[in-house]
């Protein structure tokens, strides 16, 4: 058996170390040897309106017309915005959109495409 953590992206068991990182072979995913070892720091799961998880990085669609505050401007269903970041607070994702710009959204106006 392997002496290192299962991968924390596929759950594979066959990771190995590569210098200042492991690595799964199944799926690619690389990570910190620094991060597993912190370990027990319980982070918040942001879900899309379907209960999806959602990570840094992923692509949502709008589910629903957004007013833009402080603007005459709306984000209309269906519209796609690519690499969110999450963060903390009552508008948990921050983002780009073409056409309006820096926006926060709430994570239940969005699902994961």
């Amino acid at each position: 058996m392997s002496e290192f953590p299962p991968c924390p992206k596929c759950g594979s068991e066959y990771t190995y170390d590569d210098g200042m990182a492991l690595v799964c072979p199944e799926c690619g995913h690389e990570w910190a040897k620094d991060a597993v070892e912190e370990g027990g720091q319980d982070e918040k799961v942001v879900k899309d309106a379907n209960g999806t998880p959602l990570q840094n990085g992923d692509t949502v669609t709008v589910i629903k017309d957004l007013k833009v505050k402080g603007s005459s401007s709306t984000v209309k269903v269906g519209t796609k915005v690519k690499n969110i970041r999450l963060v903390d607070g009552d508008h948990d994702i921050d983002c780009r959109i073409d056409g309006i710009g820096a926006m926060k959204l709430k994570s239940e106006f969005v699902r994961k495409a």
